[in-house]
């Protein structure tokens, strides 16, 4: 099929928006609409036709997570010292970036967005932000469901005029909203004095961030003209933020509504149809039954967070037992061609705890918790339905997350164990995503959560350039080891076929201290057999366990070690990472 801009494709094109919009606004006049969504999204003169099932990304393909200030160095904008950063030290390592919300914003490190249309100016510019879209596939954020009370949209819905005053969300306070599922205890709605009385509006995560309205079809116009500016801008990958809960519907829990998904795929069909390789992404951090829904049939999310590996990478390595993780990992469908995967176990937020129902015991829940508060971490609740706050998010940063075990406390071994982490998420089915504080071991920055009262600011540190720079360089500084390792990590997971996001994964069975999965590329030239031992003390396997052909050669492509008698027994270090393969090129970690 043709992939040409061209006016024939827009003939396939209206009738995929106008059966969208019938399933979400039944009584619109869809024609109308339609024409309206291909104008605000730059598609009225013609359009890609995109590929069904099509993989838009390979082994090569990786992600950093980053705030666009993580460093500074007071003289150049943020943006263009991370872009620096970017091209010295991590230029062939890193594929992707995901700038978190670079938007002007009154609170939430920028999730309470008051104006889609600009860069914070604190921050840098567009062409800033264009100039790490021409070298680095660039992750933005779609802050959808919310905006600022301070936005020009809310202050207008306060007026009573437009564009906004129908843009957000009102609630009944004598309505019965228990059945509402959210993640905060805060109150729901919020009343506000408006030039027409007192109006309550829906909050779903805080008073500063007010849903919008999607049932009003002006708020979704307002987006496809956002998308198509970002797509203008350079953004490749679209992050759909706390997507779940856009639709909402008084006396249900308002989380993945029909509508809901809907919308997401209308959105899809837009971006894609513009830009050929444009990707999204939803931002679901729910259990994991509901988080897979995101895919739909290929024609959602092309990208949907595995957000049930951090907590339980997490647990596994604390607590030296891996029949959760396998369990989990087993019980995952391989994502059909065209989707894959988002791999990660930390990011700006905390490690979630919802992800992990159905999947882990609440005593061990429990005791995960416990451990946390014992190495420096933070805890946030949300309200349950029945009424009670229970623990909703663990915020720590990884590197001390993985300080110790439950069961011994603090050790030495957390170089290692954090590494061993790593190694596990980078040999997954899916595309990998790190924080930028995970290539260098940041710790808890106590400092910060006290001026900003803000539990997750624990894992937001930010670098002054030179301090990095120093640490990066120093040998006796665990920054640099940790550092060398995950970039090492990098640069050798991206030249194996058998580490593309979509190829074959299959869970090997070596008892609870060993994990153990087996990765075949899709042309079925490379295996490799990845190995960890997930304890914290010396494991023995016998290499005959593996099955590994007996006419090939082998080589752990972490160490650069060979094995060549199939017959002998290896020995796994605490927390060592195995990657044993038949096809590998000449490079170590």
């Amino acid at each position: 099929m043709s992939t040409s801009r061209t006016t024939d494709n827009l003939v396939e094109l209206r009738h995929r928006l106008q059966v969208h919009l019938q399933l979400i606004y039944p009584d619109a006049d869809h024609s109308a609409l339609t024409e309206a969504l291909l104008e605000r999204g730059g598609l009225s003169d013609g359009c890609h036709a995109p590929e069904r099932h099509q993989n838009l990304w390979d082994e090569g393909d990786n992600l950093l997570i980053t705030y666009g200030d993580s460093i500074v160095d007071g003289d150049a904008t943020p943006l263009h010292t991370l872009h620096q950063f970017l091209d010295e030290h991590l230029k062939g390592t890193i594929s992707g970036v995901h700038i978190l919300p670079f938007f002007p914003y009154s609170s939430d490190d920028g999730f309470a967005v008051m104006d889609y249309s600009s860069v914070n100016p604190s921050l840098g510019d567009w062409d800033d932000i264009t100039a790490i879209a021409n070298d680095y596939r660039l992750m933005s954020d779609l802050v959808l469901n919310h905006a600022s009370s301070r936005s020009l949209w809310f202050d207008n819905f306060k007026q009573r005029r437009n564009p906004g005053k129908d843009y957000f969300f009102e609630g009944d306070p004598a309505a019965d909203l228990s059945a509402v599922v959210r993640p905060r205890s805060s109150p729901l709605l919020t009343e506000v004095e408006t030039a027409d009385g007192v109006r309550h509006v829906w909050c779903t995560f805080s008073a500063d961030q007010v849903d919008l309205n999607f049932a009003n079809p002006a708020v979704l116009l307002e987006f496809a003209g956002i998308v198509r500016d970002y797509l203008e801008r350079g953004v490749r990958l679209f992050r759909m933020d706390a997507v779940a809960f856009l639709w909402k519907l008084p006396g249900t829990p308002s989380v993945h509504l029909p509508q809901t998904h809907e919308i997401i795929k209308l959105l899809r069909t837009l971006i894609e149809h513009h830009t050929a390789d444009a990707v999204v992404i939803t931002e679901t951090n729910v259990p994991n039954r509901e988080n897979l829904t995101y895919f739909g049939n290929a024609n959602e999310a092309h990208l949907i967070y595995n957000f049930s590996l951090p907590p339980l990478l997490v647990y596994t390595l604390v607590s030296g037992d891996c029949r959760h993780l396998k369990t989990w990992m087993m019980s995952m469908p391989p994502a059909q061609a065209g989707t894959a995967y988002l791999n990660f176990i930390a990011s700006h937020d905390g490690i979630g705890l919802r992800p992990l129902d159905g999947l882990l015991e609440q005593a061990d829940i429990d005791g995960l918790v416990q451990c946390m508060r014992d190495f420096g971490a933070r805890v946030t609740t949300r309200r349950a339905r029945e009424g009670y706050d229970k623990p909703y998010e663990i915020n720590v940063s990884l590197f001390d997350a993985l300080q110790g075990t439950r069961a011994g406390g603090r050790d030495a071994l957390q170089v290692d164990r954090f590494v061993c982490a790593h190694a596990i998420m980078l040999a997954l089915e899916g595309i990998p995503a790190l924080y930028i504080h995970s290539l260098f071991g940041t710790e808890n920055d106590e400092q910060r959560v006290e001026h900003t009262g803000n539990n997750r600011s624990i894992n937001r540190h930010i670098w002054k350039q030179s301090e990095l720079y120093a640490a990066l360089a120093d040998d006796r500084c665990h920054h640099k080891t940790v550092f060398q390792k995950m970039t090492g990590l990098l640069n050798v997971r991206s030249a194996q076929s058998a580490f593309h996001p979509n190829a074959t994964q299959f869970t090997l069975h070596l008892g609870t201290e060993v994990f153990a999965f087996w990765r075949q590329s899709v042309d079925r030239s490379q295996s490799i057999f990845c190995l960890y031992n997930v304890t914290d003390s010396t494991q023995v396997l016998n290499l005959s366990d593996i099955n590994l052909i007996g006419t090939e050669c082998w080589r752990d492509l972490v160490s650069g070690r060979d094995y060549n008698d199939l017959t002998a027994r290896m020995q796994l270090a605490p927390y060592q990472a195995v990657w044993l393969t038949n096809r590998f090129e000449e490079r170590g970690v």
